[in-house]
C-alpha cells in the first residue's frame, strides 16, 4: 500500500501543486461595467462628463425615488437614490475603454494615428486625475482592431502609438499638473476585438513583450482582455471550448473575457430583432465563459444593450428614457443573478440603471447573507481566531457549506465595491474583521 500511495503522490504532484497555489487575484476589484467611447470622442474628462449627463437625465426624467422606481421597475427607496447621486458625482465610470475598433469605425491612417496618439495622452492624464483624487475611472485602456489578416497591421500600429504616446506624455509630465509628475498608470488594459482563436491572443502577447521592452516597461504591465464575438472561440470546430486556452496563450496577461452581444448573435444567425443579452445563445456562451474561467482570476463581462436612454432628438421624451432604463435595469439585475457582475455601457443614461441595479440588488441580498454568514462564523470560527471550531454552521435550519460561506463573503465585499454598504458595517454584523472577511471571500475552498 505504501508503494501505491507513493506512486499516487508522484502521479498527482503537479495537480496538487496547482490546487495548493493561492487563487489568482484581480489587480483591482472587478468593475461594475466598462464604458466604451470612440477614441475621437473620449478623453480623461469622459468619466466626469458622463456623470454630469447622467445626473441631468435623472433630474429631468426621475426627480424622486418614487419616480425612479416607476421608471426602472426596481424597488428604490430614498437611500438608494442618495447613494446613486453620490456615485454619479464621485465615481460614475469604473472602467473606461477608448475605442479604436467598431465604435470608432474605418479611418485613414493619418487620422487614426492622430487619435491613437491622443488616446495614449488621455490615458496618462486619467492616471493623473486618479492620483489627485479627482473624478476618474479606476482602470482604463484601449480597444484595438482584430488580429485577423485585414486589420492586423493597423491594430499593431495603433497599439504601438497608444503605448508610445502614453509613456511619452507621462515622461513629459514631470512638473505638469495635468499629468501628476509623470506617473504611469499601474497598468494599461488592451481589449482585442473579434478573437477567433487563442493563437491571436498569443500573438498579441508577443507584440506587448516587444512594446514593453522598447519602452523600458515591466513585462506584464499591459494586460489583455479578449472580446468574445466569434462563436468558434466558445465552441471550436473540434467541439472543444477554445476560449479556455486564451489564458495560457496570454502568458499571464489575461484579465478578462468580454462577451460581444451583437457580433456574436449575428454570427449565430440570430435575426436583428432577437439579438439581445438574454437570448438563449447568449446565455449559453456566457455560461461557457464562466465555466472556463472559474477560479482563475480572469473576469467575465456581460455585453451591452443598444437601447439608449437618449430622450429623443431634444431629450424631452421621458417615455423613451423610462423604457430604455427599465430594459437595462432588468438585464443588469438578470446578469447579477447569474453571477455576471460586469457589463458594457454605451451611453451616460446607462450609468443610472447600472449603478442603481447594483445598489438595489446588493441591498436585497445583504440581510440574509449577513445573518447566514454570522451563524456560520459563530459555529465554525473560534473566538480566538484559530482553526475551525466544531459546529454545523446552521442558520434557521440551513447548514451552509464553506463554499457558500465564501460566496456570502464575496457578496458583502461586492456590496462595498458597488457603494451599497461599507465593509466595516458588514464586518461588525458577521463577527469577522475586514481582513478576515476579504480573505474568506478570496480563498480557495477545498
Amino acid at each position: 500500500m505504501d508503494d501505491l500511495l507513493a506512486r499516487l503522490d508522484e502521479r498527482l504532484a503537479d495537480l496538487d501543486a496547482a490546487l495548493a497555489a493561492p487563487p489568482v487575484q484581480q489587480p483591482v476589484p472587478q468593475p461594475v461595467h466598462t464604458v466604451y467611447v470612440a477614441a475621437d470622442a473620449g478623453d480623461d474628462a469622459t468619466a466626469q462628463e458622463w456623470g454630469r449627463r447622467a445626473l441631468g437625465l435623472l433630474a429631468r426624467h426621475a426627480p424622486t425615488a418614487a419616480a425612479l422606481a416607476a421608471a426602472t421597475g426596481l424597488d428604490v427607496d430614498d437611500d438608494d437614490r442618495e447613494r446613486l447621486l453620490q456615485l454619479l458625482r464621485t465615481r460614475p465610470v469604473a472602467d473606461l475603454r477608448l475605442d479604436l475598433e467598431d465604435g470608432y469605425g474605418p479611418r485613414g491612417d493619418a487620422e487614426e494615428d492622430a487619435h491613437a496618439d491622443a488616446a495614449g495622452a488621455a490615458l496618462a492624464r486619467v492616471a493623473g486625475r486618479r492620483l489627485r483624487g479627482q473624478v476618474a475611472p479606476v482602470s482604463a485602456g484601449a480597444r484595438v482592431r482584430s488580429f485577423e489578416a485585414g486589420t492586423r497591421r493597423r491594430a499593431v500600429r495603433t497599439l504601438a502609438r497608444v503605448v508610445a504616446s502614453l509613456v511619452a506624455t507621462a515622461e513629459r509630465g514631470a512638473g505638469a499638473p495635468e499629468v501628476e509628475l509623470g506617473a504611469l498608470p499601474g497598468h494599461l488594459v488592451v481589449t482585442l476585438a473579434k478573437v477567433s482563436d487563442p493563437v491571436q491572443v498569443a500573438a498579441l502577447a508577443d507584440v506587448l513583450d516587444a512594446l514593453e521592452d522598447a519602452h523600458g516597461l515591466d513585462r506584464g504591465w499591459v494586460r489583455v482582455e479578449a472580446q468574445v464575438e466569434v462563436p468558434a472561440l466558445v465552441v471550436a470546430p473540434d467541439g472543444r471550448a477554445a476560449v479556455a486556452r486564451c489564458r495560457e496563450a496570454a502568458r499571464g496577461r489575461l484579465t478578462g473575457l468580454h462577451y460581444g452581444t451583437y457580433d456574436f448573435s449575428a454570427a449565430c444567425g440570430v435575426p436583428p430583432a432577437a439579438q439581445a443579452l438574454d437570448h438563449p445563445l447568449a446565455d449559453h456562451a456566457k455560461a461557457v465563459l464562466q465555466l472556463a474561467t472559474a477560479g482563475t482570476g480572469v473576469a467575465v463581462s456581460d455585453g451591452s444593450t443598444n437601447a439608449l436612454p437618449t430622450g429623443g432628438p431634444d431629450g424631452s421624451d421621458t417615455a423613451q428614457v423610462h423604457a430604455a432604463w427599465a430594459l437595462h435595469a432588468r438585464l443588469v439585475t438578470r446578469a447579477l443573478d447569474r453571477g455576471l457582475v460586469q457589463g458594457w455601457d454605451l451611453h451616460p443614461g446607462h450609468l443610472v440603471t447600472r449603478h442603481l441595479a447594483n445598489l438595489v440588488h446588493a441591498r436585497a441580498e445583504l440581510p440574509e447573507a449577513e445573518r447566514r454568514l454570522a451563524a456560520w462564523v459563530a459555529a465554525t470560527v473560534p473566538a480566538d481566531g484559530g482553526g475551525a471550531a466544531d459546529g454545523d454552521g446552521a442558520a434557521d435550519g440551513v447548514a451552509d457549506e464553506p463554499a457558500t460561506a465564501q460566496a456570502m463573503a464575496r457578496l458583502l465585499v461586492r456590496a462595498d465595491v458597488v457603494g451599497a454598504q461599507g465593509l466595516a458595517d458588514s464586518s461588525r454584523r458577521v463577527g469577522l474583521d475586514e481582513a478576515a472577511l476579504r480573505a474568506l471571500a478570496g480563498r480557495r475552498v477545498a
